[in-house]
């Protein structure tokens, strides 16, 4: 069994409260800790899997061109690119025909911060924090991705988005429903 850590655990119960009355059929929420890079999903509460991401390399921050990492509670608005192969790269949330290149060295680097594979789009929903304004994660285009820069997952290494392995991606994306909550703490 998974000990986690006291901030995740706190936001799990937050999430639950929160989830009641809106909850999807699976009752599922995400917390993405930027402390140790990992994002956990839960069903009903209970924890279902555990993966390593991606935050921002400029830390965590909500205002528009700071490429930091927005903090709090979230929605999962819109899920792109269900039948897209490993490594597709997406451009405007459109496939681009064109397959990622995957970079498994930790210090390999792209030439571009392509979003590859599958997009998780966030949507804030507390108001000045991440909603609204200069702060509005999905005017942002504040996503869970996945990358062609795999080799350095677990660090922080985004612009701003969650990225994550594109096989892990896969996995979350079968398994999460749009609308689900995301609550990103540090």
């Amino acid at each position: 069994m998974v000990e986690l850590p006291p901030q995740v655990r706190q936001s799990v119960q937050r999430l639950v409260e929160r989830a009641r009355p809106t909850a999807s059929s699976t009752g599922q929420s995400i917390v993405v800790d930027v402390g140790d890079q990992s994002l956990y999903l839960f069903e009903q509460g209970r924890l279902r899997a555990v993966y390593p991401v991606s935050t921002a390399e400029r830390g965590t921050g909500n205002r528009e061109g700071s490429l930091q990492t927005p903090l709090g509670l979230h929605r999962v608005a819109d899920k792109i690119g269900a039948d897209a192969p490993l490594g597709m790269i997406f451009r405007g949330r459109r496939p681009t025909g064109k397959i990622a290149e995957i970079l498994t060295g930790a210090e390999e680097r792209a030439a571009r911060d392509d979003v590859t594979t599958r997009i998780l789009w966030l949507d804030g929903l507390e108001p000045g924090v991440n909603q609204g304004g200069e702060v509005d994660s999905k005017r942002r285009y504040i996503y869970i991705h996945g990358t062609p820069e795999e080799g350095r997952i677990g660090r922080p290494a985004s612009h701003g988005c969650v990225r994550m392995t594109n096989t892990d991606v896969v996995a979350l994306f079968k398994r999460v429903e749009e609308g689900a909550l995301v609550d990103i703490i540090e």
